[in-house]
């Protein structure tokens, strides 16, 4: 999918709304209304850095060093986020280590990944080669333009002296000009660690070996073997027990796999021993931070941020991490602990395999029900029975796109063939819900079995996002750790979904109050789960969807006016548009009030249009936006192929007489409220979302068979509208011979 996975980001003109907002907003905070808290005492810094470790790497026996710090410490998943050359989806050691260097996603020239190169030594210290070409190229080639040496320029600007210890370690402890003060080969050369604030080591092992071991077939790197790989972890965790063993006091160690040494991405190691940025030691468990809100993983960025915070220093906006925190003590052993997170790893490499595969089986199968259906409305195929049969097959259809998500409650990745597994599993759930749908006396209203699909997928997505998101991790619809598009909250492909659940789950609710003599109350219980539903796709705390906001609020405002019984005019509309930008502004910038640390995109957004990067962010997304929607042919196929269906088949007179979707709203008018409402919101989120025709076309996979089944209801209920065509005589009868 892609950057399907992407955040939300706005365009155009409301770039100059969150600047006015904001323009409001900053004599309130150089009043200096809110006082700072207390920052703990900054404590020496040792980061290890060992590109390409795995969770799978470690072991009691064979890996002593790292496991004691597993037994003693925080431990997380890493998401090594770079900037990798177009078309290769792993990060390079370099590009690891200037990510590191610089907080923010970085690259390196070239398409290959070249080994990490010698530094120039003078004197005590060292300087990167070719310091200069990668600062070109990250600011002209590079979506991110990331502050190279930012990490090392800030602990030499505070006057504290920063070490390196290994060639990768000059490129992630460098200052601005490249420079490092001190330097040595190893850490033994480096003799006692108490003078330097900040310490970097190069556990380049896995990396060395890996970037040496030639090309495959294909002309790609080579993979390590199993003994040359078991070789060269061995060989760092000695280095990691070397280093623990000179600590000296008040010293915090973090330990990051800070890059792939394989030619498919990973999740790595993440390790952190001694005092937290909140003062406390990091307890036995797993880490998370602010930025993924997942417990058990970080992110590459993550690290520069916590080097920052424990060593006193501010954080400039342009690192875009956040601190690692412990989530508590945990009684849970070290083992399943380091299994879980070598498990999630796994899931993370299945779902990358089978995530292009299944979409290709879904599109075929979804546009061959099409078809199928339209032969048996449009000409009757099959009679009744074939209307039976396609009505369960559309609540089953419609049912697909929750049991995506919901799918992920089933370990479906450790099956031995994961791509049946996931089909299996996620057909399972499909019909369990479709079971529900047709089995309960609902089933006989038109709007029954699309209202029970819809109110669940609407029903399970909320949940999901106000627990944390973790449906969406690994799901095949939705985002995955590897690529760090994002990490919690409303994906792009997960909002089209619950948009649509949600609206055509009201218009199911409110046909049945209305049929009850009840529309006022119709009309107040879809205002309130409609503004609910709103309001968790935008908060922060829950959804942080910036694009996402102004089309579902859309979507839910025709819907309700529709249902009223009034008619969308260019003016309402426009209103409409301009109420979406002041609320995802207003929550953009509340969400920018809080403390660095603590804010999510929305309000880092905010923040990038006061620096002046608000229309680079812009130009990104749209730039992605057009890419999603021009590259991937088999949405965008699907798309026109459920519109054709929907308005060529569905609204057109068929061999049953008058029009299915027409027949439809005579038995449940609410259904036209709901599905324009659907639409609405579908094409809002296409135009302001990165992911471009994913939104639609995963809002048609909902909205469309759903309404297919409710308009199938409604020809077996309702009589042909056309008389039926007289029957061929038997035979003919001749006059008696005179």
């Amino acid at each position: 999918m892609g950057s399907a996975r992407g955040c939300h980001r706005p365009s155009g003109p409301l770039t100059v709304l969150f600047l006015l907002l904001a323009a409001v907003v900053l004599p309130l905070l150089s009043a200096g209304t809110a006082a700072a808290a207390a920052r703990p005492e900054p404590v020496r810094v040792v980061v290890v850095g060992a590109p390409g470790l795995l969770w799978s790497d470690l072991d009691p026996a064979r890996t002593p060093n790292l496991w004691k710090l597993v037994e003693s410490g925080g431990v997380a998943s890493l998401s090594t986020r770079a900037a990798p050359a177009k078309g290769r989806g792993f990060i390079c050691p370099v590009e690891g280590w200037l990510t590191f260097s610089a907080g923010q996603r970085a690259g390196a020239p070239g398409t290959g990944c070249a080994p990490v190169p010698a530094p120039q030594v003078s004197g005590a210290g060292a300087s990167v080669p070719g310091w200069p070409e990668m600062l070109a190229y990250n600011r002209d080639e590079t979506d991110y333009k990331p502050v190279l040496g930012q990490l090392g320029g800030l602990v030499t600007a505070s006057g504290g002296a920063v070490a390196a210890v290994g060639p990768g370690a000059v490129l992630g402890a460098a200052d601005q000009s490249g420079k490092v003060g001190k330097y040595a080969e190893t850490v033994d050369q480096l003799g006692d660690l108490t003078p330097y604030r900040l310490v970097v080591v190069e556990a380049g092992d896995l990396a060395r070996a890996w970037t040496t071991t030639g090309s495959d077939a294909d002309g790609g790197p080579a993979a390590l073997s199993e003994r040359a790989r078991r070789e060269a972890v061995a060989a760092i965790d000695r280095q990691v027990g070397e280093v623990a063993s000179r600590l000296p006091a008040d010293t915090t160690l973090l330990v990051a796999g800070l890059s792939d040494a394989a030619a498919t991405a990973h999740l790595h190691v993440a390790l952190a021993s001694g005092r937290s940025p909140n003062g406390e030691p990091y307890p036995r468990g797993l880490l998370s931070a602010s930025s993924t809100r997942q417990d058990g993983l970080v992110t590459l960025t993550d690290l520069t941020a916590t080097a920052i915070a424990l060593l006193g220093l501010d954080q400039p906006t342009t690192v875009v991490g956040r601190a690692w925190t412990g989530q508590g003590p945990s009684g849970e052993p070290a083992a399943s602990t380091a299994a879980n997170l070598a498990g999630e790893d796994l899931a993370s490499q299945v779902l990358r395999e089978v995530r292009g595969p299944f979409f290709g089986v879904f599109v075929a199968v979804e546009i061959l029900f099409y078809l199928l259906a339209a032969a048996a409305i449009r000409r009757g195929w099959g009679g009744s029975r074939a209307l039976s049969a396609a009505q369960v097959v559309a609540v089953v259809s419609g049912a697909v796109a929750v049991a995506t998500f919901l799918a992920q409650l089933v370990p479906w990745w450790t099956f031995p063939a994961p791509m049946a597994g996931v089909i299996v599993t996620i057909l399972a759930i499909a019909c369990a819900v479709a079971g529900i749908a047709l089995g309960g006396p609902w089933r006989r209203h038109v709007l029954g079995p699309l209202t029970v699909v819809a109110g669940i997928t609407s029903l399970a997505l909320l949940a999901d996002v106000m627990t944390g998101s973790t449906l969406q991790v690994n799901a095949v619809t939705g985002y995955e750790p590897v690529t760090g598009g994002r990490f919690y909250g409303f994906g792009n492909i997960a909002f089209a979904v619950y948009a649509a659940g949600t609206i055509l789950a009201l218009a199911g609710v409110a046909q049945w109050l209305i049929e009850r003599g009840r529309r006022g109350l119709a009309l107040a219980v879809c205002a309130l789960y409609g503004g609910l539903a709103v309001f968790a796709d935008g908060w922060p705390a829950w959804g942080a969807d910036f694009g996402g906001v102004p089309a579902f609020l859309a979507g839910v405002a025709v819907f309700l006016i529709l249902l009223s019984g009034r008619r969308v005019s260019p003016v309402k509309l426009g209103l409409i548009g301009l109420a979406g930008a002041v609320l995802i502004g207003a929550i953009a910038v509340a969400d920018w009030l809080r403390p660095a640390e603590r804010r999510t995109h929305l309000g880092t957004f905010v923040q990038q249009v006061l620096d002046g990067e608000a229309w680079t962010v812009v130009a990104r997304k749209f730039g992605a936006m057009i890419g999603v929607t021009v590259g991937n042919w088999s949405l965008t196929l699907l798309s026109l192929v459920a519109l054709a269906f929907l308005f060529l088949v569905l609204n057109r007179p068929s061999r049953w007489g008058a029009p299915a979707l027409g027949r439809a709203y005579a038995l449940a008018p609410t259904l036209r409220a709901g599905l324009i409402g659907a639409l609405t919101c579908a094409l809002i989120g296409f135009l302001m979302n990165d992911s471009g025709i994913a939104i639609p076309a995963m809002a048609l996979t909902v909205a469309v068979p759903l309404t297919l089944a409710a308009c199938v209801r409604a020809l077996r209920l309702s009589p042909p509208t056309t008389p039926e065509r007289p029957s061929t005589p038997a035979g003919t009868t001749a006059p008696p011979a005179a």
